[in-house]
């Protein structure tokens, strides 16, 4: 396999892998073209490259630098905008994990800290039933919460040890 095909392999694999975990399709693809490529790329390079609208290009791009995987570049005289992906693979998964903590583990704790505050006969099943099962959620919403915590302060080296070290 030439390159050519690899990187195009590449993209379309971290394309149907990033809508798996609820990522759009289109975002992990360009996310993708910027982590292989080495130079920083221009709007109308990732519609070329991807076959995209500009339109979809733009809205991607602003998702992208909004989660912390891109940055905006300006090259001097030029008037083009730039894109460019941090390629430290450490980096990235602790970007999209704090983001993904901000964004769905965060409101779920808050709404979760509520429930478990409601008030109910303990003897009657249904609320028993209710409260055992929020409570027992909350508490693992809050042990991950901590591991992610943990691997957002962490060196590479460190996190990984301690994660075989429990292994051994």
């Amino acid at each position: 396999m030439e390159l050519p095909e690899a990187k195009q392999k590449f993209i379309e694999a971290w394309g149907k892998l990033g809508s798996e975990w609820g990522i759009n399709r289109t975002m992990a693809q360009v996310h993708a073209l910027l982590l292989v490529t080495p130079d920083a790329l221009t709007t109308e390079d990732i519609m070329e490259s991807l076959s995209i609208s500009r339109g979809n290009a733009n809205m991607t791009l602003r998702d992208l630098m909004s989660w912390g995987l891109v940055e905006k570049q300006h090259k001097a005289g030029e008037r083009k905008e730039y894109f460019f992906a941090d390629k430290n693979t450490w980096n990235i998964a602790r970007q999209v994990a704090k983001e993904r903590r901000k964004r769905e583990l965060e409101p779920v704790m808050k709404i979760l800290d509520e429930l478990v505050k409601v008030k109910g006969d303990s003897k009657d099943p249904e609320y028993a039933t209710f409260n055992k099962s929020v409570t027992d959620i909350n508490k693992m919403a809050k042990n991950v919460d901590r591991t992610l915590e943990t691997m957002l302060k962490a060196e590479e080296s460190w996190f990984w040890g301690s994660i075989f070290k429990m292994f051994k």
